[in-house]
Formats: structure tokens, C-alpha cells, sequence
């Protein structure tokens, strides 16, 4: 219930904030619309009106203004004969503001009362009226044009007109507009909820996926039958649930794997310990006491292992640079573990170089012994059947590069891209948390280097770190 309420209102939003703009602008282009055809069309009667205002007056003032008689027989007799009597009417106001001639004989004698007539009068310029008719309350539009006898204005030509007729053609002319536009509105209205829903449906389905995920539901996947931005979310979604799954099944694994590797040494350490306990043979002593040291060394490496993947988690990882020489550190390695490697039966070859590595390098003197010395015990515990590690260091362009290869069976092709991966262990056998290489590889990029993994020709496993020599100072 609660997705759909949030489903209603993206909807709600996208309409308010979409839909309704558009609404709003579409309503104040038709009150403008209107407005403007309204204005147009009173402006258009006006100028008419005062058209045949001005020719009527020109003429009279021209010709019919000789005297009192000329002008009362011309103005019966132009308004008998006036064309457009059946939409205008035309009036003669005397001074008075009184009616003398006009085509409707019955408005004869009558006041207007209209104030266009006086401000006529008074200016001896054309003027114009828009309202209400104070004898009938109708509607009208009037223009009074005076009329001049020897410069002064002895009454007024009034052209009369009802605004039946031009309210209704504005009227037609608005409905027409507001028509269009609600037509258009809706069409707007329609797409965007058909575009919202087609939105809203696939969001629906993807909010759903992430609850289940969120919820455990770990590997599963949504079809996608988009190719658009929502398809590269649900793939980016089926990818996350694809990896969060096999993180969880690698996490999983790791805590058994760490569980069985320090179960076994304990149970070494103790077993031999006991057994010590009451041992007098010399000889069996020296051996208990050589397990119970391997087996607290390699406790030790793997709980060390562990520390510095849970200082990698959590941002605590960090490097105590300096200059240092690399090749001094690589030789000490070499001079603590190859004792250890002759005891165990496997020879540890190395060679100085012929040319000296004088150039200094920039780094963590612990870490990167840290690093040879986890790859020198990887070499003796995953190539232990060749009997046979070689190590040697070289100048490699702008970096120093040190070669670690054992002669044992190598790595399937098919697990050298996930070998550096935390918690892979792959179809290896051999003991170990499966961290190792990952806390060696973020080691080597923090020194801006490199770690390579490769199978070396001839078989075996090469193990490549480079590191960047300090660049030389101008």
C-alpha cells in the first residue's frame, strides 16, 4: 500500500509539476487571446463607425451648413437615404443635446444622454462611447462627430450602433480559442500520463527487485525489456544483486575457510604441546617444538592477514613513506626465508644484479617486505612440488621489477583474473585466508605500482611487483 501511495505520488508530481505549468500558460494565452480578439473587433466597429462619421461631416460642414433650413432638409434627406440604416443608426443632435433628424423616426425629439455628445460639443473633436444605451440599456458603441457653422458647433452627426451582433462573433471567436486550447491541454495531459505510467510501471517493478534484495533475496534478477535508461538501471541493479550475491557467497566461504585454517594450527600447537609435556626423547622434542613454531608462524601470518584486510575495509590502511632501497630490503627477505624454504626441502635461488639498482625508490619499507614476503611464501606453498623458487630484480623503464617464480603446477587460465580478488581461493588446496595477494596488490597501488600474476613459460607461477624508481631531482 505504502509503494503504491508513493507510485500515486510521482505521479501526482510529475503532473503538478509538468501538466500544470503548461495549463497555466495555455490559460493566460487564451484570456490574452480573447482580450486581443475582443479589442480588435470593438476597434475594427470604431474605426467603421468613425469613418462614415468624418465623410458624413466633412460633408455637411462643407455643404449643408448655409443656414438653419439648408441643413435640417439636407439631414432628413441624408437620412432617408442612408444605406446602413438597418445596423447603424444615424442621429442629428441640435445644441441642446436633442434629437433633430434620425433613420429611426421614432428617437426624434429624444435625448441620447450619452456623454460622448457634450465632451463633442465642448472639444469640437470626434469622440467615441462604449456602454450601456441610457434609454434602453442595451449595449452600444457611438461616435459624435460635430458639425461647425461659421467656427462653432451648432450640433453633432452621432452614429449609433448595438454591440448584439459584435459580442456575438467575439463570443464564437472565444469559444473557438478556449476549444483549441483545452483540445491541446487535454493531448498534453494524455501523453504525459501515458509517458508517467510508462515510467511509473518499470519503477514499480525495480522497487520492487531492491526490496527483495534488500531484504536477502541476494542473486535475483529483473527482466529487462528496456533500452533506454531505465534498461541500464535494471542492469546496473541485476549486476549489483549479481555481485552482492556472489560477495555474500564469497564472505560465506572465507569464514569457513578461516574458521578450518585456524582451527588446524590450534589443534597442532595444542596436540604437540600436550604431548611435550611428558616427552624426554630429545629428538622428538626438536621435531614438536619445529611444528609448533610453523604452525605459529603461519597462525600468525594469517591473523596479520586478517588485520590489514580489516584496516583496508575501513579506510585505516595507510603507508609510512620514505626513501628506501629496494633491493636491500628484497635481499633480506631472501636471507630470512631461504633457511626456513631449505628446511622444508625447497632451494631459493637469487642472483645480484649485474648492473647495481642505485636509484632509490619512495615507499613503506614494512610493507613492501610485507609484499616479497607474502609472495615468497605463496611460491613456497602453491609451487612446494618443484622444490624450486628463483627470484631476481631488474631495471624495468622508469620502475623496478622483481620476478618471483616457482615451478610447481601453475594457476588454471580460466582463475588468473580473479587470483587478486579477496576471499578467491579458486581450486587451490593449499592453506590460506585468500586475502594475501589482495592486501599485496593494494600495497603495490599505493606505491604506484603493479602486481602481475601470470603462469611462467616452461610451467609454474611468476609473480610480478613493480615499483616506480624516485624520479631524479633537476
Amino acid at each position: 500500500m505504502k509503494q503504491r501511495l508513493q507510485i500515486r505520488g510521482l505521479r501526482k508530481r510529475w503532473i503538478i509539476n509538468s501538466v500544470g505549468p503548461v495549463t497555466i500558460v495555455l490559460m493566460l494565452i487564451a484570456i490574452f487571446s480573447v482580450l486581443g480578439v475582443t479589442s480588435f473587433y470593438y476597434n475594427s466597429a470604431f474605426s467603421t463607425l468613425e469613418a462614415e462619421a468624418r465623410a458624413g461631416a466633412d460633408y455637411f460642414n462643407t455643404y449643408s451648413m448655409s443656414s438653419y433650413s439648408t441643413y435640417y432638409r439636407s439631414a432628413t434627406q441624408y437620412t432617408a437615404t442612408f444605406d446602413s440604416a438597418d445596423k447603424i443608426e444615424l442621429q442629428f443632435i441640435n445644441r441642446y443635446g436633442r434629437i433633430e433628424a434620425s433613420t429611426r423616426s421614432l428617437t426624434s425629439g429624444m435625448a441620447p444622454g450619452t456623454p460622448e455628445i457634450d465632451r463633442a460639443m465642448q472639444s469640437g473633436e470626434m469622440e467615441r462611447y462604449n456602454g450601456p444605451d441610457p434609454q434602453t440599456g442595451e449595449n452600444i458603441l457611438a461616435v459624435s462627430c460635430p458639425l461647425k457653422f461659421n467656427g462653432s458647433v451648432v450640433g453633432v452627426m452621432r452614429y449609433v450602433t448595438a454591440t448584439r451582433q459584435l459580442d456575438r462573433q467575439v463570443l464564437l471567436t472565444a469559444l473557438a480559442i478556449i476549444g483549441v486550447l483545452l483540445v491541446v491541454c487535454c493531448l498534453i495531459a494524455v501523453s504525459n500520463l501515458i509517458f508517467i505510467n510508462s515510467v511509473v510501471a518499470p519503477v514499480a517493478e525495480v522497487t520492487e527487485a531492491a526490496k527483495r534484495i534488500s531484504g536477502g533475496s541476494y542473486g535475483i534478477q529483473i527482466p529487462n525489456h528496456y533500452n533506454d535508461e531505465m534498461g541500464e538501471l535494471v542492469d546496473n541493479i541485476n549486476d549489483m544483486s549479481l555481485k552482492i550475491s556472489q560477495g555474500e557467497k564469497i564472505q560465506t566461504e572465507f569464514i569457513s575457510s578461516v574458521s578450518h585454517e585456524l582451527r588446524t594450527p590450534l589443534t597442532a600447537i595444542n596436540g604437540w604441546g600436550e604431548t611435550l609435556e611428558d616427552e624426554t626423547d630429545p629428538q622428538q622434542l626438536r621435531r614438536g617444538i619445529r611444528i609448533i613454531t610453523k604452525e605459529a608462524r603461519r597462525l600468525t601470518n594469517m591473523v596479520e592477514e586478517l588485520l590489514e584486510f580489516s584496516k583496508m575495509q575501513d579506510g585505516r590502511f595507510n603507508l609510512r613513506v620514505e626513501e628506501m632501497d629496494l633491493q636491500a630490503e628484497l635481499e633480506d627477505a631472501i636471507y630470512t626465508y631461504r633457511e626456513i624454504f631449505r628446511q622444508e626441502g625447497i632451494a631459493l635461488e637469487y642472483e645480484n644484479p649485474e648492473d647495481l639498482l642505485e636509484a632509490p625508490i619512495i615507499g613503506d619499507p614494512e610493507r613492501v617486505k610485507q609484499v616479497l614476503c607474502n609472495l615468497l611464501d605463496n611460491a613456497a606453498k602453491h609451487g612446494g612440488s618443484g622444490k624450486r623458487i628463483s627470484v631476481t630484480i631488474r631495471r624495468w623503464d622508469q620502475d623496478y621489477a622483481i620476478d618471483i617464480r616457482d615451478y610447481g603446477p601453475g594457476i588454471p587460465e580460466a582463475e588468473l583474473p580473479f587470483v587478486k580478488q579477496r576471499f578467491y581461493k579458486g581450486s587451490s588446496k593449499a592453506r590460506g585466508s585468500g586475502i594475501g595477494l589482495a592486501v599485496c596488490d593494494e600495497i603495490a597501488q599505493r606505491h604506484g605500482g603493479r602486481l602481475i600474476i601470470g603462469n611462467a613459460p616452461g610451467g609454474g607461477t611468476v609473480a610480478t611487483i613493480t615499483l616506480p624508481v624516485k624520479p631524479e631531482e633537476n
